[in-house]
């Protein structure tokens, strides 16, 4: 029997593709056959879920042709999976690192949805997820990076954040820290302001087995930065620790990146993922919906997925407000309804644009749209450029390239601006408020 099932693999490898059979065929393993079904175990459970929710089906249909009496397939977990000892079980495995006498940031919580259980996997983000789980299953293999690659909305910090869930219920003692790089960034000054630079260091580099650094591309230009995270990452990697990356822009796309820490950034494994196809699309309403409670027509949930096609949080405003509308109105859930929230979504879309916000900026903070695009240094002119660019990357789909050029800026001043942005809003609870109220209009259309 152990034959055939050597056989099987044979075949199943010339029908799906090559990473995929690495990933969740390779490491199967015949044991035994029961009742007219072949027994054969995986090295974990997600790995279990996997081969049956995917290849089940094909494995059965080969078991079949095959011949013999076997026509069923049984998938256990192998006994040989290494068991935590009781000593790793007693570390306590939350997000917890050297307590220090400034105050830092502890970084961030991570989502308790976000796991691997509740990541739709599909054609554009295939090769993600595997790479992730055998990144999180796998910690002792030849990669201890990961670069996960996506525009926003696409499930890079889902599944970013689902390692970190992965590891810390399956490697009791390792010590996970989940941080965005504008975070490290703000820690790394604090600590150097108040001199006590050598225990954030001791903090990331013996405090820390697995690094999850969010954004990373929001470092470009900070020198001081950039250089402490070069040697961090040595130390890390060089005690074969894991570090994973995730950003909109490839290494050698980020501006003003050290060669040093681009050179780390590339060193690792680069999955990108693409939007979702339409079936993606279609699982993904149906989970979000059994998520919620939400009970949908399929043809209502078919129209969203055609329609709503940029990304996943599109997605679920379209499901959201779907269900809000039938609730507030007393209506029932149908195509009509259906169209009505698509069309609000898609005019709000096409109505902001880059040149749309910049006249709203240019009213809000009295100044001209010759003065916003000109080369002025003012901080009366800088300040309203500064928040039109975060507005205009926050509420559209243009590129960096594209805002920075219509603002007379290279895409790296763009970044810069949106950064600053970003730090302002957390420190300042009135520039917050205002940057806020333009959202608003924004987003009502108001402008």
């Amino acid at each position: 029997m152990k034959e055939i099932w050597e056989d099987i693999k044979t075949e199943l490898k010339n029908q799906i593709p090559d990473h995929s059979f690495k990933m969740w065929i390779e490491p199967l393993v015949y044991e035994t056959s029961e009742n007219n079904a072949m027994v054969i175990s995986a090295p974990n459970f997600f790995s279990r879920k996997r081969v049956m929710d995917y290849y089940g089906g094909l494995i059965e249909k080969e078991l079949t042709n095959a011949g013999g009496n076997l026509n069923r397939l049984k998938i256990i977990l192998s006994e040989k999976r290494e068991k935590p000892s009781k000593d790793r079980f007693d570390v306590n495995p939350q997000l917890v690192l050297p307590i220090v006498d400034f105050q830092p940031q502890n970084g961030r919580r991570l989502r308790n949805d976000f796991t691997f259980d509740n990541f739709v996997v599909g054609m554009s983000n295939d090769f993600a997820y595997s790479a992730a789980l055998a990144f999180a299953c796998r910690g002792e293999s030849g990669r201890h990076s990961l670069y996960l690659l996506s525009d926003t909305g696409m499930g890079k910090s889902h599944l970013s954040q689902a390692i970190g869930h992965h590891i810390l219920s399956h490697s009791k003692g390792e010590r996970v820290y989940y941080i965005t790089a504008e975070d490290f960034t703000n820690e790394m000054v604090r600590a150097f302001r108040q001199n006590c630079l050598d225990k954030f260091k001791q903090k990331y580099r013996d405090g820390c087995d697995v690094l999850l650094l969010e954004d990373i591309h929001f470092l470009t230009g900070k020198d001081r930065t950039q250089s402490e995270l070069s040697l961090t990452l040595d130390y890390l990697l060089d005690a074969r620790k894991r570090v994973i990356f995730s950003s909109c822009l490839r290494p050698n796309e980020i501006p003003k990146l050290s060669d040093q820490l681009r050179s780390r950034l590339s060193c690792g494994l680069i999955s990108p993922i693409d939007p979702p196809d339409f079936r993606t699309r279609v699982r993904i309403l149906n989970k979000k919906a059994k998520e919620k409670g939400y009970d949908l027509p399929v043809n209502v949930i078919e129209y969203l997925a055609n329609e709503l096609t940029d990304d996943i949080r599109q997605l679920e405003s379209g499901l959201i407000g779907v269900v809000a509308k039938s609730s507030l109105l007393g209506v029932a859930v149908d195509i009509k309804l259906a169209e009505s929230v698509v069309k609000t979504i898609s005019q709000k879309r096409k109505k902001i644009t880059v040149e749309a916000i910049k006249r709203m900026v240019c009213k809000e903070f009295n100044v001209t749209e010759k003065d916003i695009v000109s080369g002025s240094r003012k901080q009366s002119i800088v300040r309203p450029r500064q928040v039109a660019m975060y507005l205009s990357r926050r509420y559209t789909d243009s590129p960096l390239q594209a805002i920075g050029k219509s603002f007379n800026r290279y895409h790296a001043t763009a970044l810069h601006a949106i950064g600053v942005v970003e730090k302002e809003i957390k420190n300042n609870g009135a520039f917050q408020k205002q940057v806020e109220i333009l959202g608003k209009k924004i987003e009502l259309g108001n402008f």
